[in-house]
């Protein structure tokens, strides 16, 4: 059997989507499951324990007629049995359609229902990683939705221990303050002034405990602009999700905005505080004491204030 996902979206969004392909690789072993996703958010497969190979391809791009033709060239010659999609989009569904592929499911609504064999309803109330699991519910799988996990490379355990000797960490706290800016108008950073309070802080309490910045290559310049107001902080630079999960994993606490590396420590089962400017943490976190989330009461995340966030720190 052989199977093909379509997952737009970032780093952050294949994460959610790992449980259903692990349910999928546990209900069919033999199976074969390929993904395709934007080139970005390739590198989460480097973690992904039930794929076989990553295909690329830019949805969000202005793709020309050859490009999808491109792709729908490489879909119809892999001779897939089952494709499902996490898309909504009118043109994806007709793209599926046009494969070939017997058995094709994704979201009903939005347009181009007609074009899948099974339609799946979309329950927006629903934590997104089981929105994603029903879409296997067609395919026969019936267990319970499995946990957020992931696999990481001996080879990244190795380079995060050796940066935790570089670093000269062994416990540490571990602070992701965000992107810079996704797109015009949408900031998900928790602002420098607001995180210096934090730092602060921890440091008159916990002296002896390290704090540690993640670096990624979306925030140079906000993590930058931080040591500079701290210059005594540490800085990690993972190069891709292995080498940050295992950074993470090492962690006895990650403060983070809402983001990829907030889902690698729920995979990791890290103690996470994370904060939330319009999602309600409730569809992103799973319900355990681990992991506590902090919504701000106007959908911006320069609304939660830094007492709000180490009141939860310290008073729990």
């Amino acid at each position: 059997m052989r199977v093909v996902a379509l997952v737009p979206g970032g780093i952050g969004d294949q994460l959610l989507f790992f449980p259903t392909l692990d349910a999928l690789k546990q209900n069919y072993p033999d199976a074969e499951i390929d993904v395709v996703v934007e080139p970005q958010a390739k590198a989460a497969y480097r973690v992904s324990k039930s794929v076989n190979d990553v295909l690329t391809f830019d949805f969000k791009d202005r793709n020309s007629p050859a490009d999808w033709a491109n792709l729908l060239g490489v879909l119809r010659d892999r001779d897939y049995e089952a494709v499902i999609s996490s898309s909504r989009d009118w043109g994806t569904k007709l793209l599926l359609w046009l494969t070939g592929i017997p058995t094709r499911v994704g979201y009903a609504g939005s347009g181009g229902g007609f074009f899948l064999t099974n339609s799946v309803t979309l329950k927006p109330d629903q934590p997104t990683v089981h929105q994603y699991y029903d879409l296997l519910q067609v395919l026969g799988v019936t267990a319970p939705c499995p946990e957020l996990d992931i696999r990481l490379p001996k080879a990244d355990q190795d380079w995060a221990d050796a940066e935790r000797k570089r670093l000269g960490v062994n416990g540490y706290v571990l602070i992701y303050g965000g992107n810079e800016q996704l797109s015009p108008g949408l900031v998900t950073s928790y602002p420098i002034e607001s995180w210096q309070k934090i730092i602060q802080d921890f440091q008159q309490k916990q002296p002896e405990l390290p704090l540690v910045l993640l670096q990624s290559p979306e925030n140079t310049e906000f993590v930058a602009a931080l040591t500079q107001a701290n210059p005594g902080i540490k800085v990690t630079k993972p190069t891709d999700p292995g080498k940050m999960g295992a950074m993470i994993a090492g962690a006895n606490l990650m403060l983070c905005t809402e983001s990829a590396p907030m889902y690698l420590a729920v995979a990791l089962q890290v103690y996470t505080l994370a904060l939330f400017g319009a999602t309600n943490p409730d569809q992103q976190l799973p319900k355990t004491d681990k992991f506590l989330g902090i919504q701000s009461t106007t959908g911006k995340l320069a609304d939660i204030s830094p007492e709000q966030v180490l009141q939860k720190v310290w008073g729990g």
